[in-house]
């Protein structure tokens, strides 16, 4: 019987053993499975940005290459202060201008170009009415009358004239954030929109309607 008992007990701690090492080959496995997942979700958001930055639609193309052509007019704008305005605020205003969409003209450029677009050829000096159906741009006889003025009556004329660029920037601006998919234009389209909104209260200050 001793012997007899002895076999019972003894099967009894093997299959005990053989039952801990499927629990511990379980957690185990369990384990290696929750360390793939924090691996996979590790990259899980890199992978995301990777996607949102590198995605793009036709919405962020005709953004790019339209605000390109936008804020070149603005720059030609902001150009003519230096030699034309008579205010400080204004020529401080246009430098701040020129200083902010140069850059950004850049950016959008290489996105164009790493997207196998064309960048849209620079049409200052050669006439605006081809690109004037975009909100707020000025038509040649616009930029003749500006660059025409000097003094008061220009520094009047640029804030009015910037004002109407500014307000349909925003709207491009706008269209972007709501249709487009690209991360980085989407980015840049709040940004000209919270930076054209404060220049327009700045340039209504100086224009006396606020």
């Amino acid at each position: 019987m001793n012997a007899h008992r002895k076999m019972i007990r003894r099967t009894a701690l093997v299959a005990a053993a053989g039952v801990a090492a499927l629990v511990l080959a379980a957690c185990g496995g369990e384990g290696g499975h929750d360390m793939g997942s924090m691996g996979g979700s590790s990259s899980s958001p890199s992978a995301a940005a990777s996607s949102e930055a590198g995605d793009h639609n036709a919405a962020d193309v005709s953004f790019a290459k339209e605000m390109i052509q936008h804020h070149r007019q603005a720059v030609e704008m902001a150009e003519l202060a230096d030699t034309r305005a008579a205010s400080e605020g204004t020529k401080e205003l246009a430098a701040k201008i020129k200083g902010a969409q140069g850059p950004e003209i850049k950016t959008m450029s290489g996105w164009l170009t790493s997207w196998g677009e064309e960048v849209p050829a620079d049409m200052s000096g050669m006439g605006h009415d081809m690109a004037s159906s975009m909100p707020g741009m000025m038509t040649s006889e616009d930029m003749d009358k500006l660059e025409g003025a000097k003094g008061a009556e220009f520094d009047t004329q640029f804030a009015e004239m910037m004002i109407k660029h500014h307000e349909g920037a925003i709207e491009m601006a706008e269209t972007e954030k709501a249709d487009g998919t690209y991360g980085p234009a989407k980015k840049l389209a709040d940004e000209v929109v919270k930076a054209q909104t404060a220049e327009i209260e700045q340039m209504n200050k100086m224009l006396g309607k606020s």
